[in-house]
């Protein structure tokens, strides 16, 4: 929860100005936006269908609530992904916090370049470039001795298989900018030295729900979310309720750094702490628990929410 959601909830008088009227804002009508894990959180974890989010997704789309996804998945997997979910207006979080892409309607005029790559996006680096990345792996597998494959490593078909990604996005997957997956195949001893070897470096290691991912410290989910709330109240002069859903260990930043969290079961035995006090564990995985997520918090008692139907076919 934020300091400034806290202030306000203890005095209601010190409640945000709208800055088109001047007057005290409604707390029903606070500008929202969601953060949210793809890979078994809004997209199944083995089909990757997204259709028991929709509804939401569509419900979310009509009141202008920005969702954006905030993922291990690459800029290059992006592309077409947001296509798909309809998120092309909306920024996304790369790589677990290494990558930040804005759209044009998230840029400002005086500190962000036009956007020159496919995606027409303007691209942050948070962190490290994945060569440096690469060959400090290289230098620590060598003194160590530990045993693990890098995502660069793996043959095509290797990822297709591990992922169950079909090759064009296999492919994708493997251009990586600022962060390394890879499969470990070593003991936990070995596994703590290899986390303090990589910190010596300026680089941390966190697991998510298949690889475990090296990329910078400065870079991290939690940290990309809380610039991007930043921008949009920079931008909007209001600070947005921000609600968060995913269902690893790499989302446990970004569920801190949001009003809301909720922790969607996963199809995985790994351990998801978070310490944000609102805090919802769901009863179903993957999309489904995604709308029970965002149910569970915005389902009730706000009037923009109640007052726009729910869709219940496909997201437009």
């Amino acid at each position: 929860m934020t300091e400034h959601t806290r202030t306000t909830r203890a005095h209601p008088e010190l409640l945000d100005l709208d800055p088109l009227t001047g007057s005290a804002a409604d707390p029903a009508l606070q500008p929202r936006l969601v953060v949210t894990d793809l890979d078994g959180s809004l997209l199944d974890h083995h089909s990757y269908d997204f259709s028991p989010a929709a509804p939401w997704l569509a419900r979310l789309k009509q009141l202008g609530v920005p969702v954006i996804p905030v993922t291990s998945k690459t800029r290059a997997e992006l592309i077409s992904l947001r296509e798909a979910l309809g998120l092309t207006a909306t920024p996304f979080v790369a790589e677990n916090g290494a990558v930040i892409g804005l759209p044009p309607g998230w840029c400002h005029a005086r500190l962000d370049r036009p956007g020159s790559g496919l995606d027409g996006v303007v691209v942050k680096h948070t962190g490290v470039d994945v060569g440096f990345i690469r060959a400090r792996l290289n230098v620590w597998r060598h003194r160590l001795g530990v045993r693990f494959t890098r995502m660069s490593e793996l043959d095509i078909r290797d990822v297709m298989s591990l992922t169950g990604l079909d090759e064009p996005r296999a492919k994708a997957a493997r251009k990586r900018e600022g962060s390394e997956p890879l499969i470990w195949q070593d003991d936990e001893a070995a596994l703590a030295n290899f986390r303090l070897a990589l910190e010596g470096d300026g680089l941390t290691l966190t697991q998510g729900g298949r690889f475990w991912h090296v990329m910078g410290k400065a870079s991290d989910k939690g940290s990309a979310v809380d610039w991007l709330i930043k921008r949009f109240t920079a931008l909007r002069g209001r600070t947005p309720l921000a609600l968060g859903l995913g269902d690893g260990p790499n989302d446990i930043s970004m569920l801190n750094a949001v009003d809301q969290a909720v922790v969607i079961k996963g199809c995985h035995d790994l351990t998801v702490t978070p310490t944000n006090t609102a805090l919802y564990r769901t009863q179903e995985t993957g999309p489904t628990g995604w709308a029970e997520g965002v149910a569970h918090w915005w389902g009730r008692d706000d009037r923009r929410l109640a007052a726009a139907p729910l869709q219940t076919s496909a997201m437009a």
